[in-house]
């Protein structure tokens, strides 16, 4: 009897050589995608609800969805180590990892240099260092490991950009126009969905207001 012909995940089906510290590192560096994903944009909606955040997240599946659509359109084969790494089932142009970092460093960078998010004003640029090193060692990273060739790599990256200015755009200038009815809707209040997009400095906001609160509450045990 034939055995089934099995397919892999390839978000997360990353091989490397046997012994290859680099490609170790590497095939980590890959997976940064998932992490960002599932520990990232999960971990926020459940602690903070932000709506930024949430767009953000939107506007990384419209990405990849974008990626995946021109992969099958141009259906370019990916390198010949794909037999090796059992990805030849798969197209190559573009790379979706590469897409994926791109908007992601792309988007980032933007929100910090607005002054929505985070960030202190001061640390604006080594905010913005890490997501791009990340974008660039994940880049590099699909070369490397034989699952993409230069040219698709250097295709994904700038499609992720110019979908992630696109995308900040539309939701900075027309999406964020409809924040207060969504805050004020009823999936809003259920889910506690807030936009603190005019507050110039959140983690400030935040502290000085926990403060405020736990000395008015001693005040009144008191």
């Amino acid at each position: 009897m034939t055995p089934p012909l099995l397919k892999a995940v390839t978000v997360t089906h990353v091989r490397y050589q046997r012994g290859d510290r680099l490609g170790h590192f590497l095939a980590w560096i890959s997976l940064v995608p998932v992490f960002i994903s599932l520990g990232g944009f999960v971990s926020h909606f459940i602690f903070r609800r932000e709506l930024q955040g949430i767009f953000f997240f939107l506007g990384l599946l419209v990405s990849q969805f974008i990626s995946e659509h021109i992969k099958t359109w141009v259906q370019q084969a990916r390198p010949e180590t794909c037999a090796v790494l059992e990805m030849c089932d798969s197209h190559g142009w573009p790379s979706s990892h590469s897409s994926y970092m791109f908007f992601f460093a792309t988007y980032y960078t933007l929100l910090t240099f607005k002054g929505i998010g985070l960030t202190d004003t001061k640390n604006k640029p080594l905010a913005c260092f890490l997501p791009w090193c990340l974008a660039v060692l994940t880049m590099y990273s699909r070369v490397y490991l034989g699952y993409h060739t230069v040219g698709q790599v250097f295709a994904g990256a700038a499609l992720g950009t110019v979908i992630g200015w696109t995308w900040f755009w539309l939701v900075n200038s027309v999406f964020c126009r409809y924040f207060p009815a969504i805050e004020e809707s009823a999936l809003g209040r259920r889910f506690y969905l807030k936009d603190t997009s005019h507050i110039p400095n959140v983690l400030k906001f935040e502290y000085d207001n926990a403060r405020a609160a736990r000395k008015n509450m001693e005040c009144k045990c008191n």
